[in-house]
């Protein structure tokens, strides 16, 4: 039984492995593991600072349009989520698609 390659065995095979697993498509939509979550903690920072009240890009006061910008840092949120949880189906799909072409040797 072969033992599945996690992200950090990509990791521990040094900087070539880093690169290849921050950069490796999480699903079919091909975007980079490292964007899905810089984007999903952007959008929990956001999210998370109005309480703060250091940087607001739209401010809440405006009507109609002054809350946009946490619609926004939800919706980074729930792509990242999306991403990864579509990314883990592809990964399975691309991984037996690999051993249906990998050749058998035969006895």
């Amino acid at each position: 039984m072969d033992k599945e390659i996690t992200p950090l065995d990509k990791v521990k095979e040094g900087p070539s492995g880093f690169v290849k697993a921050i950069s490796e498509p999480l699903s079919k939509h091909g975007w980079p593991a490292w964007l899905v979550y810089v984007l999903a903690v952007i959008g929990v920072v956001y999210l998370l600072n109005p309480t703060a009240g250091l940087l607001e890009l739209i401010p809440d006061v405006i009507p109609g349009i002054g809350n946009l910008d946490e619609s926004l840092a939800v919706m980074l949120i729930i792509a990242g989520i999306v991403e990864a949880t579509e990314g883990k189906k592809y990964r399975a799909e691309k991984k037996n698609v690999a051993k249906s072409e990998t050749p058998t040797e035969n006895d």
